[in-house]
């Protein structure tokens, strides 16, 4: 495979404004869900077989007793060793493809006859969802059809802020590197989440279990 794509995620330049949110539903025709008001602008609540890019909330307090307010623009992170497909290929052939240009990881509908919860259970970052009427599975594909067309993925172009951005895996390395460097000096604990092991790469200036349980693993 060659060295493929990979998405830089820069959480200090997120204003939580979900524009890759609805980017992602647009371009990739997923009805909305039927939620519920619980408290958080977060919403909905989790990934769904519709939903597969989601802005997550956090707050809390610091041991300082400053509060904190963190968004993570999560969605699945295409491993380059993907124990997903490893698990899907145990039970079937061709229920995941990893496509050989990009390293994306997209699954097929040979999925519904595969133990969903095994696959979901493989995930370190409890990325898989299942179609509860159809058995397929579904999650990210960070949109394969548009990069075949020399377009960025949805969410990328949707971002205003420059929080997203979309290249060449050596490229994105590099730029996560020299950006970790910088937020280093205002942000002792800023950190690449996983950058060797992903190819949608979290950069967060906290404890990354303040954004999120599994921001990283």
């Amino acid at each position: 495979m060659s060295n493929g794509k990979s998405i830089l995620i820069d959480t200090s330049l997120c204003t939580a404004c979900r524009g890759c949110q609805v980017a992602c539903k647009q371009w990739n025709n997923l009805p909305g869900t039927k939620t519920k008001q619980i408290g958080t602008y977060q919403n909905p609540q989790d990934f769904s077989a519709s939903t597969w890019k989601l802005v997550r909330f956090a707050d809390g307090k610091n041991g300082n007793g400053k509060p904190y307010w963190y968004f993570f623009s999560d969605m699945c992170r295409h491993c380059m060793e993907p124990p997903c497909a490893d698990t899907i290929q145990g039970f079937v052939k061709d229920g995941v493809i990893r496509d050989e240009t990009t390293g994306a990881v997209v699954y097929t509908g040979k999925t519904k006859t595969v133990p969903f919860e095994k696959v979901r259970a493989s995930c370190p970052y409890d990325i898989p969802r299942q179609n509860l009427k159809t058995k397929v599975m579904a999650k990210c594909t960070m949109c394969i059809d548009r990069i075949k067309n020399d377009r960025v993925p949805a969410c990328v172009q949707s971002c205003p802020t420059g929080a997203m951005i979309f290249g060449d895996r050596s490229e994105i390395l590099v730029m996560a590197e020299k950006r970790v460097a910088e937020l280093k000096k205002s942000y002792p604990k800023a950190m690449a989440l996983n950058p060797e092991d992903v190819r949608v790469i979290f950069i967060v200036t906290d404890d990354p279990q303040k954004y999120w349980k599994y921001a990283t693993v």
